[in-house]
């Protein structure tokens, strides 16, 4: 019998890996918290708001309430804007049996705590083994099947391997990893320069300029990471800077669409309200200021002694 996954999240990464899932063959649950958006996703067979024109295959399962299926499935995937995620897993711990895997899928540090997904999750559900999932991937590009490779990062390898033998298709590669706090750190902080290299387009500067954000940007990034326990070398890998090349150079980035309209003169608000979807970076901006803090690190010029 084949393993059952859950994806909490009717987002676009949530739906495209859902979609993902299902040409997998493989028995995939989405969640879709808003019963309206379901009802519609049902419907038109597509999940217009975030992934207009990308049929639902039939064997994906669509459901309002996870309660029972939660229960029945070997893997649950965190596909929520990562300032929920504390929520979410106050709501479902005591659904939760020891060994359930947790793929997170969302990219950002908790505002409140400065703590990456990882640590939230082993503060809340510590007897459930954590992946994170991360890398060059934007969700309407894997829904398409676009070639995409992306990197599963677990303390325990077995587990990376599973989650690599799930997603792996024609179209994507897994790749795996150890480094989790590496892999975390990089896929948060590279939305803030995104939105930083976004202002300088708004702003009409030319590459020169967005080259030097990218460039620095992930060197700081990664000094950051060494004084939180990474391993420097992630950072030149698909969850370093093959993240921020495709997160800083892309229309499909909302962090860069912000920084865009930022840079037009509009402000943060505006620029949120207009992208219409989360903007990661907005909140990571602030956690990794309070971390240069903390930990006395010079990054995006925000601490010097």
């Amino acid at each position: 019998m084949k393993d059952k996954i859950l994806i909490l999240g009717g987002g676009s990464w949530g739906t495209s890996l859902s979609i993902l899932l299902a040409k997998n063959n493989k028995n995939v649950y989405l969640w879709v918290r808003d019963l309206e958006q379901l009802e519609q996703i049902k419907k038109n067979k597509e999940n217009k708001k975030y992934l207009p024109d990308i049929k639902i295959p039939d064997n994906l399962v669509l459901i309002n309430d996870y309660s029972e299926v939660i229960k029945e499935v070997k893997m649950i995937v965190l596909a929520i804007p990562s300032q929920k995620i504390r929520e979410l897993l106050n709501a479902i711990k005591h659904l939760l049996d020891p060994g359930k895997i947790i793929l997170n899928v969302s990219k950002g540090i908790e505002r409140s705590t400065l703590k990456t997904i990882s640590e939230v999750c082993k503060e809340i559900i510590p007897e459930n083994p954590y992946v994170v999932l991360s890398g060059p991937s934007h969700a309407e590009e894997v829904a398409r099947d676009l070639p995409t490779t992306i990197v599963a990062a677990s303390e325990n390898r077995e587990i990376s391997k599973y989650v690599q033998e799930t997603f792996n298709s024609d179209k994507l590669r897994v790749y795996t990893n150890k480094d989790v706090k590496g892999v975390e750190i990089g896929g948060a902080l590279k939305n803030v320069i995104a939105i930083a290299s976004g202002i300088s387009d708004g702003l009409g500067y030319g590459d020169n300029t967005k080259a030097a954000i990218m460039n620095r940007g992930i060197i700081e990034i990664s000094r950051l990471a060494d004084k939180l326990g990474a391993n420097k070398i992630t950072f030149l890998g698909l969850a370093g800077i093959g993240d921020l090349i495709v997160t800083c150079t892309s229309m499909h980035s909302r962090n860069r669409r912000a920084g865009i309209l930022i840079g037009e003169g509009k402000t943060v608000e505006e620029a949120v309200e207009e992208v219409g979807m989360v903007v990661e970076g907005i909140y990571t901006t602030e956690a990794a200021y309070k971390l240069s803090k903390k930990y006395k690190v010079e990054i995006f010029g925000n601490y010097k002694k």
